[in-house]
Parts: structure tokens; C-alpha cells; sequence
């Protein structure tokens, strides 16, 4: 019996311990009263400051969503720049509190780094960017090239692999940060750089003559790009992934930062569900019942985060393709507010 006892207490110390943990970041972050988030060192589109240290990208715009839906306020973040070495290890420290920082989702790196991933902001692959004066028209005339690469990405595995089935050779060379590579490219260092397109594309606007680059058509990887947390701590990786569904079910819903007070007397159940007058709201997450409008009044839908950041509103001019909703013949998809 008093083993059967001291079990018991066992039992109800490690729950309770567990439920602490579930409810860390969460208290953290409120407490703090702001939202660590790690960024890029400096990518257009996806995360970059400007002249005054003003953050944007759709990675910052992510972090923005969780700030409304935990903190009610998108403008309560700082952002940590990290190059891809430093990510995983800022995030594992507890020095950030999630990591949004255009990271692809593998295996490897879901189930041996004590991390989650939240879900995919921007699905992505690996391409080539060279000088129009090469005269290269195909990936595959790229055999004995020096290529720039960004290390600790895993575009150098993706490299290696793309040569190597292809019969062809490269020589590496590698830098810490994009704005080193990008730098190196320019100066003629390397023939090539290689990285995620959507980078390219950011990439090339920095150049001083953009048109004089071009980006190869082949796409050499799947690259599903979306922030990430801790393992150990659900609900914030709860919060972490409807902040971000709700600015895809936004856009299903046909909901924007502009509209969505005129549409908060809407009969339609769905949207009354998403703007949590009726359903389960926030009750779940531990957030106010109006997280999701919180979130898309502070930030906007998907589209809003899209087009103003990578796409027609913006320098890069990114089409939506693959990344267009599922009812638009692209792969976005998020799981319903019910």
C-alpha cells in the first residue's frame, strides 16, 4: 500500500510538473509582456529590416500573428537575427521563443532536435541563380562550377546530391550569412548561387544591377518553409499553429484586415466560429475567444501577408503558385475553426 501510495504521488508530481511545462512560454511571454522571435539575418520578403530597424517579411508577419493572439498586440515582438548555424540553438536555449526564420521542415530536424515544426508559411525548392554573361540556360551546364552556398542550410546536402546523380562536379564555397553570399556572387567569386528560389529572387534585388541575374528553372528539392517551437510545451505549439491557421482560414473565408469588422455580424457559422461568437474560441489555447480576429485586423489574411511581402505589392513580385489556397489550385490548406 505504501508503495501503491508513493507511486500515486510520483504520478501527480510529474503531471503536475508536465502541466507547468505545457503553460511555460505562454506565462513567459506574458510576463515578459513581449515575444522573442528568431529571424534571418537579413532576407527581402521573408525577414529584413529597414533603415530604422523596422522588421518585415512574411516570417515577421507570423510572429506578428502569434503577438495578437497571445498578447493582443502584432507590434509586441522582438526580433533576434540568427544565421542558420545559430537557429536551432537559440531556440533549444530558450533564448528565442520561436523560430521563423524561412527553415524547411525535415525529418531529421523534427525528430532529433528536440523541436516542433508549427506547419508550412511558404512551400519552396532549391534553385540557381547565375550571371546572364555565363550564358548558362540549364542547371545542368553547371559542371566544374564554383557555387555559393549559405552553410548549415540544407541546400548543401541538396547540392551534393543534384551533382553527384547529374555525373558533375562543383567547388563550394561557403559563407555564414545570405549577405556574404549574395556579396561573393556579385564580385564574380562564384559562378553560381544556390538556395531556396524565393531567396534568390529576395537575393537579387540587392544586387546592383538585378537584371543581369537570373534564376534557372530547375527546382532540385522540396523546401516547406514555417516556423517553429520547442517539443515538451503544447500549448504554445497550439498557439503557434492556429495563429497561423488563421490567417490561411482568413483568406478561405474571404476575410481581411479591411473588411473584418463590417463582417463580424455575418450569419455565416463558419465566420462566426473563426471570430469566436459561437464555438470553442480561444478556450482551448488559453487566449481570448477573439484571438483569430485579433490576429487578422493587426496583420491580415494570408493574402495580405503574401502579396504585400513577396508578391504583387512587393519588389520581389513572387506569383502565388503552389502557395495559393487549395480551392485556387495550389497546396495551402489549413484545418477549420469547428
Amino acid at each position: 500500500m505504501k508503495k501503491l501510495l508513493q507511486l500515486a504521488g510520483a504520478t501527480l508530481v510529474l503531471a503536475a510538473t508536465a502541466d507547468l511545462a505545457q503553460a511555460a512560454t505562454l506565462d513567459t511571454v506574458k510576463e515578459r509582456g513581449y515575444l522573442q522571435c528568431g529571424v534571418s539575418t537579413g532576407v527581402p520578403g521573408f525577414s529584413n529590416p529597414d533603415d530604422k530597424g523596422n522588421w518585415t517579411g512574411i516570417d515577421v508577419d507570423v510572429c506578428r500573428a502569434m503577438a495578437a493572439a497571445a498578447l493582443g498586440d502584432a507590434a509586441k515582438v522582438k526580433y533576434v537575427p540568427l544565421t542558420a548555424k545559430e537557429r536551432f540553438t537559440a531556440l533549444q536555449s530558450g533564448e528565442i521563443d520561436v523560430l521563423s526564420r524561412n527553415t524547411t521542415w525535415t525529418q531529421t530536424r523534427d525528430t532529433s532536435l528536440g523541436l516542433n515544426f508549427v506547419g508550412v508559411n511558404y512551400y519552396d525548392g532549391q534553385g540557381f541563380m547565375v550571371n546572364k554573361n555565363l550564358g548558362v540556360k540549364s542547371a545542368l551546364e553547371l559542371d566544374g562550377a564554383t557555387v555559393c552556398i549559405q552553410a548549415g542550410t540544407t541546400t548543401e546536402l541538396n547540392l551534393a546530391d543534384y551533382f553527384r546523380e547529374n555525373d558533375m562536379t562543383f567547388q563550394p564555397v561557403v559563407f555564414d550569412t545570405s549577405a556574404q553570399s549574395i556579396q561573393s556572387f556579385e564580385t564574380g567569386r562564384c559562378d553560381v548561387l544556390t538556395s531556396d528560389q524565393s531567396q534568390l529572387y529576395a537575393l537579387r534585388t540587392k544586387l546592383a544591377k538585378p537584371s543581369d541575374a537570373v534564376v534557372l528553372p530547375e527546382v532540385i528539392s522540396k523546401e516547406p518553409l514555417g516556423p517553429v517551437v520547442r517539443q515538451g510545451d503544447d500549448q504554445w505549439l497550439n498557439i503557434a499553429k492556429w495563429s497561423l491557421y488563421a490567417l490561411i482560414n482568413a483568406e478561405e473565408l474571404g476575410l481581411n484586415s479591411s473588411n473584418i469588422d463590417s463582417k463580424a455580424k455575418s450569419k455565416d457559422p463558419a465566420i462566426s466560429r473563426f471570430l469566436g461568437k459561437t464555438g470553442t474560441g480561444g478556450k482551448g489555447l488559453a487566449l481570448p475567444d477573439d484571438f483569430a480576429y485579433q490576429v487578422i485586423k493587426q496583420v491580415g489574411s494570408y493574402d495580405e501577408v503574401f502579396e504585400r511581402n513577396i508578391g504583387s505589392k512587393s519588389p520581389l513580385l513572387i506569383e502565388r503558385g503552389i502557395n495559393a489556397l487549395w480551392t485556387d489550385g495550389g497546396i495551402v490548406y489549413a484545418p477549420p475553426f469547428r
